[in-house]
């Protein structure tokens, strides 16, 4: 059974992924959007697999390395410091920066999953879960010394991310498709660049303090 600490973790993983859910950003208008091309509900539920799958990937392909890394155990903490201080940086970045990438545009609508991926990984999802992933690979939070724990463990934090991302995501498709219709998509876009940035610095200054705090 996990502590209380990694009971924490663990739920802010499960949060983080409702919050990026709720983000516009994240894929949930283009779910609206194929709904209303549609004109059936079924077809809201139909992006469900592509946006999971990129989002799931983007969220893998930060966390695995890293979690890898957490196996030098007399460097988990440099290695968690110099990850919040990533995260730190990046959120800077998109609070200098909140225009979406260009490219992004020249992906087709039946390339969905290659947009998730692409989304997810330009606006640092997978950097806002990394301090908690390592947090979660450290044996203080019950992690197994064994090679493989810190892949198992980055692929579950991202499978649950991933979850409850498209969770919350498609329930906000609904809604707007069931109930609200094209009009907010085309008159009532909510721009949470600010918002998202700022918790890229939040996230990452508070890794840097909790890992010096236990030994960095």
């Amino acid at each position: 059974m996990p502590d209380g600490n990694a009971a924490t973790l663990w739920l802010l993983v499960l949060a983080l992924g409702l919050y990026h859910g709720l983000n516009p950003a994240m894929g949930w208008p283009l779910a609206v959007a194929n709904g209303l091309a549609a004109r059936r509900g079924s077809a809201v539920f139909a992006t469900l697999v592509p946006l999971g799958a990129g989002h799931f990937l983007a969220m893998a392909i930060v966390l695995v390395p890293f979690a890898l890394l957490s196996l030098y155990l007399a460097w988990s903490g440099p290695i968690r410091f110099g990850a919040g201080l990533l995260v730190l940086l990046f959120g800077l970045y998109r609070l200098a920066d909140r225009r979406h990438p260009r490219f992004l545009a020249r992906v087709r609508p039946t390339q969905l999953a290659l947009w998730s991926f692409l989304i997810a990984t330009s606006h640092g999802a997978g950097l806002m879960l990394l301090p908690v992933a390592l947090g979660l690979c450290s044996p203080a939070n019950g992690a197994a010394p064994l090679p493989g724990a810190g892949l198992a463990t980055a692929l579950a934090v991202s499978a649950l991310h991933t979850m409850a991302m498209l969770g919350a995501g498609l329930v906000v498709a609904w809604i707007v498709y069931r109930y609200v219709g094209l009009r907010m998509l085309t008159r009532g876009w909510l721009n949470l660049e600010a918002v998202w940035g700022a918790s890229l610095v939040i996230a990452g200054g508070a890794s840097m303090a909790i890992a010096r705090a236990s030994g960095a």
